[in-house]
């Protein structure tokens, strides 16, 4: 059975997502102290790109952080299922956006970006694109790690 998670193509892809993301530091920095999207808001976007993108990794951690940030376990098991009737309203927009764009493989299409806009400042669609990004690289760098182990007989079984 062959490892169906998304992974990384190549190293070269690794580096150019890694090497992007930290080129914004700074704006991390700024989108995570400004509050300009929640910490809950910030879970419900990572954990619906980490529902698509299936990283175990993710899950376990923005689990935990979705947890400490308010979000009920309820609404969590649905967030990782892919269900998002528990979302508040005003974030909904963005957390269907955000499930898309995983979906698409980070390419989403003008007409979700059109409606994106619609809802949301220019600042909270940079901070909620920053947040997605963040999230992908870590879902591909975790699933590529479990592709390493189930390359490897003796280590399949961890690579779940």
């Amino acid at each position: 059975m062959p490892f169906r998670k998304r992974t990384f193509r190549s190293p070269g892809q690794f580096l150019k997502e890694t090497f992007g993301l930290l080129g914004n530091w700074r704006r991390i920095r700024e989108a995570m102290r400004s509050g300009v999207v929640s910490p809950a808001f910030r879970e419900r976007l990572m954990l619906a790109v980490t529902a698509v993108n299936d990283c175990r990794y993710c899950a376990h951690a923005h689990s935990a952080e979705a947890l400490k940030h308010g979000i009920s376990r309820v609404e969590l098991e649905q967030l990782l299922s892919g269900e998002f009737g528990d979302c508040p309203p005003r974030e909904l927009p963005a957390i269907l956006y955000a499930r898309l764009w995983a979906e698409n493989d980070g390419q989403p299409e003008a007409e979700a970006m059109d409606e994106l806009e619609k809802h949301y400042s220019q600042q909270e669609m940079e901070h909620i694109h920053l947040y997605l990004k963040m999230i992908r690289l870590g879902n591909l760098a975790g699933n590529s790690w479990d592709r390493v182990l189930y390359s490897i007989p003796c280590l399949r079984r961890y690579s779940r």
